[in-house]
């Protein structure tokens, strides 16, 4: 599996613009700037689509390991924040925190413990960044 997006941007750092596209057409010249990145300004920016995307990885991932177990999920609601910082290396991001809400009936802690470690450690979106990955997960069941 291969997926694909691109960006274009025009301009200078603080005064130009750019958007950012998808093949599956998705995001379609979706605007990003300086202000959607550094300030409020209207447009998504990088790491609100990582965030976006560990979230949803996360997840999923979540949902197969509580099959694993013999579980089903009624709902999983996760929500990923992205810290960017500037280090001595540059803007980097330096944290991801997922705060997970999970409704699984039958589920023990100790299921939901594993489960949820397990997909944090093995989401495809976790292993390609290289930042802390902290978590707060309640079970209701």
């Amino acid at each position: 599996m291969k997926r694909n997006a691109n960006a274009e941007w025009r301009g200078g750092l603080k005064d130009g613009k750019g958007t950012i596209s998808t093949d599956s057409g998705v995001l379609e010249q979706t605007q990003y700037s300086f202000s959607t990145r550094f300030e409020d300004g209207k447009g998504t920016n990088p790491e609100e689509l990582i965030a976006a995307a560990h979230a949803g990885c996360f997840s999923m991932a979540l949902s197969g390991q509580l099959g694993n177990a013999g579980l089903t999920a009624e709902s999983i609601k996760t929500t990923a924040s992205v810290k960017l910082e500037k280090t001595d290396a540059g803007f980097t991001i330096t944290e991801v925190h997922l705060d997970v809400w999970a409704l699984v009936p039958g589920a023990t802690q100790e299921q939901f413990e594993t489960a949820t470690g397990n997909a944090k450690a093995g989401c495809p979106v976790s292993r390609v960044l290289n930042a802390e990955i902290t978590m707060e997960a309640r079970l209701e069941s």
